[in-house]
C-alpha cells in the first residue's frame, strides 16, 4: 500500500506592513507619552506636592533625580525582557513590557501627596517611576526588532524610524493634553503665569496619568494581532535561541555593546536638554535666583510644541537618508553639527523669541536627524539569538550616562553660570563628541543580513521576497 501522500502545508500568517509600522509606532507612542509626562510633572507640580520641605532648586533637582532613577532602572529592564524576547519572541515580550508601563503610569495619577502620606507618598512615587523605567527598558529594543525584522530589504532604516516617531508624538500628546487641563481650569486673578492653576496643582495633574489606561487598551489590542518575524522564526526553528541571551552578548559582543552604548550618548543628552531642561529654563523667571526666559508654561509649551514638530518630519526624513549614504555616515554629519550646536545655542537664544524659536528648532531638527537611524543601527550590531538583549542593553545602559544626569547635571551648570546656559551647551558638545569617536571607531551595518553575513550586492535594494513565519 502507498503512503498517504500529504498536500502542500498551508502557508503561516505573515504581519503586514501596515500593521507592522502601526504596531511600532504606537506602543512606542503610548511609552514615551507616559514617560514625558512624568518628565512634564516633574517640572510643574511634584518638587511643590512630594517635596515640600526643600527650597525650590532642590526640590526641582529632587524631582528631576526620581526623573533619573528610572533611567537606572531600564538597564536591568533591558536584560529581563531581552531575555524574554530573544527566548520566547518579540510579540508577548512587547506586550508584558506595555502593560507594565501601562499599569505603573495609572497608578502614579491616583498616588497620594506628600501632605496626605509624608514621605511615604515620594516612596511610591520613585516605586512608580522604577516601574515605568523597567518597562520602557523592554520596550524600545523589541519595537525596533518588530519594525526592521519585517522590513523589506533596503528600508530597514526608514521602518526603523516609526518605532523613533513615537518619542516626538507622545511628546506632543501628553504636552498637549497638559495644555488643554491647563487651559480649561481657571486660575487666580493676579496668578503668576509661570505657575499651574491652583487647581492644576490640586487634582489636574493626575488626568493625563489616568488617560494612559485608554491608551493602553488600544496598543495592547493592536499588538495582540501581530504574529513573529520570519528572522526570528527561523533562528528559533534552527535551535540558535540561547539559554542565557545576556551571557552570549557580553561575552561574544562585548565591543558592539559599548560602541552601541556611546553611539546613543548624545542623542539622549540633546533629548533631554530640548525636553525637561529646556523647561525649566524657559519657565523660570528673568529676576529668579537663578534666572531664565521668562516665559509663560502655555507660551514656552506650544513653542517646544512647533519645534517637536520639526522632530517627528526630520525622523522620517533620516530614515531614507540613512538607507541610501549609511547609518554610519548620516550620523557622523549630524553628530558634528550637534558639536556646532552645542556651542552656538547661547547666542541664538540672545536674540529674543525668535532666537528662542530658532534653538528649538534646531534642536529638535538635529534630535530628529539623530534619533532616527538608531531604530536600525542598533539591532543591526547584533545577532538574532541576542538582538533584542544586545540592542537594548545598548540602548539603555547609555540613557544612565546621558539621560539619567542630563537635566540633573544641566541645572547645575545652568546655577554655574549665573543663569546662562552657555555651560550646558558645552556639555552637549563634549557628549556629541563621545559619540563621535564610538561613530569613527564603528563600522557601517547598512547591507548586514539580520540572519547574519552581508546582503549580495546585487539584491541589497531589492523588494524582498514574501516570507511566512511562525504562527502567533
Amino acid at each position: 500500500m502507498s503512503a498517504p501522500v500529504s498536500g502542500p502545508a498551508a502557508p503561516t500568517p505573515v504581519n503586514p506592513r501596515s500593521r507592522v509600522l502601526i504596531a511600532s509606532l504606537i506602543g512606542t507612542t503610548i511609552e514615551f507619552y507616559d514617560f514625558y509626562i512624568y518628565a512634564t510633572a516633574a517640572v510643574l507640580v511634584f518638587p511643590k506636592l512630594f517635596f515640600p520641605d526643600s527650597d525650590p532648586t532642590t526640590a526641582l533637582l529632587s524631582s528631576f533625580a526620581v526623573f533619573g532613577a528610572a533611567m537606572v532602572a531600564r538597564p536591568i529592564g533591558a536584560v529581563f525582557f531581552g531575555h524574554l524576547g530573544d527566548r520566547l519572541g518579540r510579540k508577548k515580550t512587547l506586550v508584558v513590557s506595555l502593560l507594565t508601563m501601562g499599569i505603573a503610569t495609572f497608578l502614579i495619577g491616583v498616588l497620594p501627596t506628600y501632605a496626605q502620606a509624608g514621605w511615604a507618598a515620594t516612596a511610591l512615587l520613585v516605586l512608580m517611576r522604577l516601574a515605568q523605567g523597567f518597562a520602557l527598558g523592554g520596550e524600545w529594543s523589541g519595537a525596533a526588532l518588530v519594525a526592521t525584522e519585517n522590513a523589506p530589504s533596503g528600508k530597514r532604516a526608514l521602518y526603523g524610524t516609526f518605532p523613533q516617531l513615537g518619542a516626538p508624538l507622545g511628546f506632543i500628546i501628553g504636552n498637549g493634553l497638559f495644555l488643554i487641563i491647563g487651559a480649561l481650569l481657571p486660575s487666580a486673578a493676579g496668578a503668576d503665569p509661570t505657575q499651574p492653576s491652583e487647581a492644576f496643582t490640586d487634582w489636574g495633574w493626575r488626568i493625563p496619568f489616568l488617560f494612559s489606561a485608554v491608551m493602553v487598551a488600544i496598543g495592547l489590542w493592536v499588538r495582540s494581532r501581530l504574529v513573529e518575524s520570519a528572522v526570528f522564526a527561523r533562528t528559533r526553528q534552527s535551535g540558535q535561541v540561547r539559554k542565557l541571551p545576556l551571557a552570549t552578548v557580553v561575552q561574544g559582543h562585548w565591543r558592539q555593546l559599548v560602541l552601541g552604548t556611546f553611539i546613543m550618548l548624545a542623542t539622549y543628552v540633546l533629548f533631554y536638554l530640548m525636553t525637561t531642561f529646556s523647561l525649566s529654563y524657559g519657565r523660570a523667571a528673568k529676576d529668579a535666583d537663578v534666572p531664565g526666559l521668562g516665559y509663560s508654561y502655555t507660551t514656552f509649551v506650544l513653542m517646544m510644541i512647533f519645534g517637536v514638530l520639526f522632530f517627528a518630519v526630520f525622523t522620517l526624513v533620516s530614515g531614507p537618508l540613512a538607507d541610501k549614504y549609511g547609518r554610519r555616515t548620516t550620523l557622523i554629519w549630524i553628530t558634528a553639527a550637534i558639536v556646532v550646536f552645542g556651542l552656538v545655542w547661547v547666542p541664538l537664544i540672545g536674540l529674543g523669541t525668535l532666537g528662542v524659536v530658532l534653538w528649538l528648532v534646531l534642536g529638535f531638527t538635529l534630535m530628529g536627524m539623530t534619533f532616527g537611524p538608531m531604530g536600525a543601527l542598533l539591532p543591526e550590531l547584533f545577532p538574532t539569538s541576542v538582538r533584542y538583549t544586545g540592542s537594548g542593553i545598548s540602548y539603555n545602559v547609555s540613557s544612565i550616562l546621558g539621560a539619567a544626569v542630563a537635566p540633573f547635571i544641566a541645572v547645575a551648570l545652568w546655577e554655574t553660570g549665573n543663569g546662562s546656559p552657555w555651560l550646558v551647551g558645552v556639555y552637549l558638545s563634549a557628549m556629541a563628541v563621545l559619540t563621535l569617536i564610538a561613530l569613527l571607531l564603528g563600522k557601517e551595518t547598512k547591507d548586514v543580513s539580520l540572519d547574519g553575513g552581508e546582503i549580495p550586492a546585487a539584491d541589497a535594494h531589492t523588494p524582498a521576497a514574501p516570507v511566512t513565519t511562525s504562527g502567533p
